[in-house]
Formats: structure tokens, C-alpha cells, sequence
């Protein structure tokens, strides 16, 4: 029969018919029976190296890229027998249900496993731990419950792990005498996000170290109650920090003032104690969000004042008291402040030196009697509920002003589209754009309005999604009720009215595998695509 085979082989060669191992096609095949509404080019040939989607090479299937392309079924067992794989990306294609097959853990060559965005169901299977090869593992947004393995720990190589937008339940596994797997033992991962689910119990101390190098943890919206653990302060790679909306108690530790890269500090909605944290220190910080905790009753801290980069910042319901500090307005890159519902008293005085960067000041709800503006400000300026507006509701600062996001600019007449086609920003024709929705996680910003900033993210997406210049629209962008900014993308061909199937999976790939980096104010991000059909 091995003589059969190789004959077989041979002469398939021979007549320059691509050929597969029979392990590789029969994985295919199964999966095809799993799916419907597979590419058409599925059932066009029997060369499944030519399938759209799939990458060969030295007749084995090396790559399976299928994301948002509609794909209705579940994870056949037998994709693990695909043992040549490095990549595997099924994202966005929320008709896939059922739990993920085991059999992935037999893929031992594979570095990007990306299942985000479907409706997977079920445990993380233990086997994922098996894939030392793997550097990227996304299996945010499906339905996945039970905890997250210890297992995930042998991953090594792994820097970016996205368990997010799931029903993950339990505490964070940790490495520990019994147990030598553990998140503590991923030295090279620099994403932990983990937010939207249900995890619980204390952050562990041992979860952080000085070795580690992560720059992004997003534990946001779970159920992590205790302390905020002071080994936080050995990871001074990081630059986005998220714990907000959990059940954190006790006080913020003073170790936190050695995260001197954090952009971005969000620890709000939780129920931490004592005196506000000391972040005098940490120069790089832009975003602050402290709302909604149970700090001691004091006078606006020093660093209101002194943080050059801060563009925004958030603390609300935050028993403040005393008067605003004037030099907290002349920030060089400030935007918005956002203060309301304290209980700051006396008289606002705005100084004449504000930030030409400044547009909105939200002070609502506090105890402000008299406004002094030394210098003209005609952005938005909140004092609703405080006696400064009693009984002049007229004055424009006693009312919520009206703004405008920011939208790209179509300058096309009168020029209309059939309902399924779009107007192309740089060429005004007629296209099928590839869209989307672009989620930004942690921007440093929260001006919507600002051309300069959302110009920055067009120039950067054409330029390096390989686009011609304008061929990028952007509308509608809102901070959703998590804090994340969403956009919904547009991107128009360089040439013709449609996108070819090898230019979507191109772009997107560089998408949901993150190969495409925004400016950096934009901060991590995920990318959800309209389903485009592949033909």
C-alpha cells in the first residue's frame, strides 16, 4: 500500500497537480462537512492548496485565514490533525458555535491562534498549553466559561493573550509548588486582557514580577475584589493599566508611583480606600480615571497641577473639596476635565494661560459660587447644580452644550450610491468598501472632535494597510458604556470598485492579528469586520 501511495504521489507530480498529505485533506474535507457557507472556491477544485484562505507549503497546509467571511458550524475535531499549521484565524464568523476541540493542542508548530468573535461555547481546553510554539492567542469575544487554565502558563513564547469578552470564571492561576504552571510564568507577554467576564478573588501577589515585560493589563468590568496587589509596581513596562469596575478594596499602594511609562491609570468603580495615590512621579501618565471610589475627603492633590502630559482627567463622585487649582487648566496638553459631583466650593478661576488644548471642564453638582475666566475660553464650561447658576440658567456654562464628533470629510456634491455601495472619500465613485468596527481600549484622549487626532489615524491605516491616501473614512466614534472608543472604518480600493479576496484577507489579518500599530494615543485595540463574502 506504501508503494501505492508513493507511485501515486509521483505521478501526481509529475503532471503538476498540487498534492497534500492524506492527513492534511482529510482534515479539510471534515471540515467542510462541518461548515456551510464555506468560500465558493471550496467547491470549485480539488486542489485544496488553491482554496481561498488556505496557504501550502511542501504540500502541507501551513496557514488557514478564514475570518468574517460567514462560516456557520463548529470546530471539527480533526483540525488537529492539520499538524504542519502556524496559523490559524477563524475570527468574526459568530455562526461558529460549540466548544473548542482539544485536538487544537496537537497543532505544535502553530504561533497565531485566533478565534476571537465567534460564539464558541464551553471550557479553554487544558491541550492549548501544549502549543509552545504559540505567540499570539486570541479567544476574546465568544462564550466561553469555566476558569482559565493553569495550562496557558507553559505557553512561553506567548506575548499577547486575549481572553476578553467572555463568562471566564474563577481566580487567576498562578504557578505554585503543586501547581509549576501558572500567567506568572509568561515572561514575554506584553497584552493581559482579560476584561468582561467573571473572574473573582484577589489579584495575586505573585501574578507580577520585575521580569515580566507586559505593557497592557486590562482586567476591567470582572469581579477581582481584595487589594490591589503592590507587586504591580515591579512591572515598569507598562503603559495601560485598567482595574476599574471591580470590587477592589483597601488602599492604593504607593508602589504604583514606580510605573513611571503609564499612560493610562483607571481605577475607577471600585471600593478603594484612604488618602488618594501619590502620583506626582509619573510623568508619562495622560489618561487618569479615579471615580467612584471611597477615598478620604481631601483638597485637589498636588499632581492635578504638575503631570505634563495629562490630557485627561476623570474623578467623580470623588469627595474633592476646596477650590479647583487654576494651574490644572494651563496643562500643556490637557482636554477635559472632568470633576463633577464633588464637592469643590469658593470660586472657579480658569487663569489666563489655558491649554489650547482644553474643551471641555465638567464641574457639575459641586459647590461653585463665582467663575473668574482671565482669559477667553469658549469650549465647553459645565456648572449645572452648583449655586453659581442658580437662577441664570441662561449663562451658557449652566447648560449641556451640544458636539459635534468628528466625521471624514466627503467632498463629493451631490453624488449618491446604490444602497450596498459607498462614496469613495478619494476618488468620489461609487465602491464596496471593507468595513468594520474598530474598538480602542484605553485612548489617551476623550476629544472627539479633534480633526488632528482622528487625521492621524487615517494617515496611519492607509499608509500602512498599503492603501492609496484617502482611500480611509471614519464616522460616528463614541465612548461606549465600558469606556471604549468605537469607530465604525470604512476602507475603499486603491483601484476599481472592489476589494479582491487576497487584499481582504491581507487586510484583514494585519487587523485581528495586530500586525497594523495606531498612532499610540489610540492605545490597543481590536477590529470587527462586516462579514465580506470571498469568492
Amino acid at each position: 500500500m506504501a508503494t501505492m501511495r508513493l507511485l501515486l504521489f509521483l505521478a501526481l507530480c509529475s503532471t503538476g497537480i498540487h498534492v497534500i498529505l492524506s492527513d492534511d485533506a482529510a482534515a479539510l474535507q471534515s471540515l467542510k462537512v462541518a461548515w456551510k457557507n464555506y468560500p465558493p472556491s471550496w467547491d470549485r477544485s480539488s486542489d485544496y492548496c488553491g482554496w481561498k484562505g488556505v496557504t501550502c507549503k511542501d504540500s502541507s497546509v501551513t496557514e488557514l485565514r478564514l475570518s468574517a467571511v460567514g462560516l456557520i458550524g463548529d470546530l471539527s475535531g480533526d483540525i488537529g490533525a492539520l499538524t504542519e499549521l502556524t496559523s490559524l484565524d477563524l475570527s468574526f464568523n459568530p455562526g461558529l458555535t460549540g466548544s473548542l476541540s482539544p485536538g487544537l493542542g496537537n497543532l505544535k508548530k502553530l504561533n497565531i491562534l485566533i478565534l476571537a468573535g465567534c460564539r464558541f461555547t464551553g471550557n479553554i481546553p487544558d491541550e492549548l498549553g501544549n502549543l509552545g510554539e504559540l505567540t499570539f492567542l486570541a479567544l476574546n469575544t465568544n462564550n466561553l466559561t469555566g476558569g482559565i487554565p493553569a495550562s496557558l502558563g507553559k505557553l512561553s513564547k506567548l506575548y499577547w493573550l486575549d481572553l476578553a469578552e467572555n463568562q471566564l470564571s474563577g481566580s487567576l492561576p498562578v504557578s505554585s509548588v503543586t501547581s509549576p504552571a501558572g500567567l506568572d510564568q509568561l515572561l514575554n507577554a506584553k497584552h493581559f486582557h482579560f476584561y468582561k467576564n467573571q473572574l473573582s478573588g484577589q489579584i495575586p501577589a505573585n501574578l507580577f514580577s520585575v521580569e515580566m515585560v507586559l505593557i497592557h493589563v486590562l482586567f476591567d468590568g470582572n469581579k477581582f475584589s481584595g487589594p490591589i496587589p503592590s507587586t504591580i509596581g515591579l512591572v515598569q513596562t507598562l503603559e495601560v493599566l485598567r482595574l476599574d469596575r471591580n470590587a477592589l478594596t483597601g488602599t492604593v499602594p504607593s508602589s504604583i508611583s514606580n510605573l513611571t511609562n503609564l499612560n493610562e491609570l483607571n481605577l475607577a468603580n471600585n471600593k478603594l480606600t484612604g488618602p488618594l495615590p501619590d502620583l506626582t512621579e509619573m510623568n508619562s501618565l495622560e489618561y487618569i480615571d479615579l471615580s467612584n471610589n471611597s477615598f478620604d475627603p481631601s483638597e485637589a492633590p498636588l499632581w492635578f497641577s504638575t503631570l505634563p502630559t495629562l490630557t485627561t482627567l476623570v474623578m467623580e463622585f470623588g469627595s474633592l473639596q476646596g477650590t479647583v487649582p487654576e494651574k490644572l487648566f494651563s496643562l500643556p496638553d490637557i482636554q477635559q476635565v472632568k470633576l463633577k459631583n464633588n464637592a469643590f466650593n469658593g470660586t472657579l478661576n480658569l487663569g489666563d494661560s489655558i491649554s489650547a488644548q482644553l474643551v471641555l471642564v465638567d464641574l457639575q453638582n459641586n459647590q461653585i459660587s463665582q467663575i473668574t475666566i482671565g482669559y477667553e475660553y469658549n469650549n465647553s464650561l459645565l456648572l449645572e447644580g452648583n449655586p453659581v447658576c442658580n437662577g441664570t440658567s441662561g449663562l451658557s456654562y449652566c447648560q449641556i452644550p451640544q458636539t459635534t464628533p468628528y466625521s471624514t470629510n466627503v467632498s463629493c456634491g451631490n453624488a449618491r450610491c446604490p444602497q450596498d455601495q459607498k462614496l469613495s472619500p478619494q476618488s468620489c465613485q461609487c465602491a464596496y468598501p471593507f468595513e468594520g468596527t474598530l474598538y480602542f481600549r484605553a485612548p489617551a484622549f476623550r476629544d472627539l472632535s479633534d480633526a488632528n487626532t482622528f487625521h492621524s489615524l487615517e494617515n496611519s491605516l492607509w499608509s500602512e494597510l498599503g492603501l492609496n491616501p484617502g482611500s480611509v473614512h471614519l464616522e460616528k466614534p463614541f465612548f461606549n458604556t465600558d469606556h471604549y472608543l468605537q469607530i465604525q472604518l470604512a476602507l475603499f480600493p486603491s483601484t476599481g470598485t472592489y476589494f479582491n479576496s487576497s487584499e481582504i484577507h491581507r487586510i484583514g489579518f494585519a487587523l485581528s492579528n495586530q500586525t497594523y500599530k495606531p498612532p499610540q494615543k489610540f492605545g490597543p485595540y481590536y477590529f470587527t469586520p462586516h462579514t465580506f463574502r470571498v469568492m
